[in-house]
């Protein structure tokens, strides 16, 4: 991660909220920059993930992100962080991944006249505010992307969105979320149900990937059969450090298990039957869900962009009314009752619908044209 003195290539610089964001999602995106002989700049958050990406050689830069935070002088200082980050590697395209490095990122690369690309990851937070603040972000994204070479949408929800709102001033791509690398997460052996279910949520624990519900439904489901295990997968919001004593009360009460954050995610999704993910807002592409249907583990999830088009209701797993935690019990019955061999099927019907529709390699193609073209 030596910095470069005197560039002979062209440098593509990443900017990013959090380390998950790059070694789970842009790894390979990243490998291929380097590969097609371009040098990479990663401005991120410090985090473990990064610890495992010491084999690939990029310049590295530790950014402060208060990610869900409102405090406009702390995002100032990104601001300027930014403009001295790109003033002084002057990258020939800046790649923007969630919402303040898209805003302040692309703000800075065009003021520097930096061509730049957006990716909009999700634009859940931003339907959920209201008023003037929703407003205010709505129009700071329309700033940021007006000069944008090309903006990157990971759901149909979301590009129409960005049409109504006026967002969108250039070119932009339809893209199947960050899509999944089927070697890296490859079929699993499915468990025997001797022992029991066992029933995986992964992502942060926070309100609006609707943990709550999740909790609400095992607290149900767990009176009524004793032998299911509800697991807990991921770190804690920040923001929203609460949890840390509702997942003590309910491991105390043996509802669920807090795993905490994982390196590897992998021996927890194949150990598991299925992957709840219970999200309230509007996502991106569920990485989560995709990386599961990979691994051939049914999905129980909701009816939510970014979620919905990750499974077929009824072939793949079961979908269910977001935030409507009797439906979610209901969907979590009928996965119960189904016999083993029915739910193995199910898993593998998701593995064939993500590698038809949702391959990484299509998401990389799609950025290394765009970049070569720029």
């Amino acid at each position: 991660m030596d910095e470069i003195k005197m560039r002979e290539k062209k440098l593509v610089a990443l900017l990013t909220n959090h380390d998950d964001d790059v070694y789970c999602f842009r790894k390979e995106l990243i490998e291929n920059l380097i590969k097609e002989n371009y040098d990479v700049l990663i401005s991120c958050p410090f985090g473990e993930k990064l610890e495992l990406m010491t084999g690939i050689n990029y310049i590295y830069d530790d950014v402060k992100i208060d990610r869900r935070g409102t405090n406009i002088f702390t995002d100032i200082k990104l601001l300027l962080h930014y403009y001295k980050l790109l003033k002084k590697y002057k990258p020939d395209v800046v790649l923007g991944f969630t919402a303040k490095p898209n805003i302040y990122g692309s703000l800075t690369s065009s003021f520097l006249k930096i061509p730049y690309i957006n990716n909009v990851t999700g634009l859940g937070s931003v339907l959920k505010k209201q008023g003037t603040i929703k407003k205010f972000i709505l129009f700071l994204f329309k700033i940021a992307f007006r000069n944008s070479q090309c903006i990157f949408f990971q759901n149909e929800e979301n590009l129409e969105l960005a049409k109504k709102q006026n967002l969108i001033q250039g070119e932009y791509q339809l893209i199947p979320g960050s899509g999944v690398n089927t070697d890296r997460f490859p079929l699993q052996k499915y468990p025997h149900d001797s022992n029991g279910i066992v029933f995986n949520y992964i992502g942060r624990v926070l309100k609006d990937k609707g943990v709550d519900d999740y909790f609400e439904a095992a607290k149900i489901i767990k009176k009524k059969y004793s032998d299911i295990e509800f697991n807990v997968i991921g770190f804690i919001e920040p923001t929203e450090t609460h949890y840390i004593k509702v997942l003590q009360q309910l491991e105390m009460d043996n509802i669920v298990i807090y795993r905490g954050s994982q390196m590897d995610v992998r021996p927890y999704i194949a150990r598991a039957h299925a992957t709840i993910h219970p999200s309230t807002y509007g996502e991106g592409m569920s990485n989560v869900l995709l990386e599961s249907a990979s691994s051939g583990r049914p999905l129980i999830t909701t009816n939510i962009s970014g979620c919905k088009e990750t499974l077929v209701d009824g072939k793949t797993g079961l979908m269910y009314r977001a935030g409507d935690v009797e439906d979610l019990v209901s969907k979590i019955e009928i996965f119960l009752h189904l016999d083993n061999e029915t739910r193995e099927e199910m898993g593998k019907n998701g593995r064939e619908k993500v590698k038809r529709e949702f391959s990484r390699d299509y998401v990389v193609m799609s950025y290394l044209e765009e970049i070569e073209r720029i």
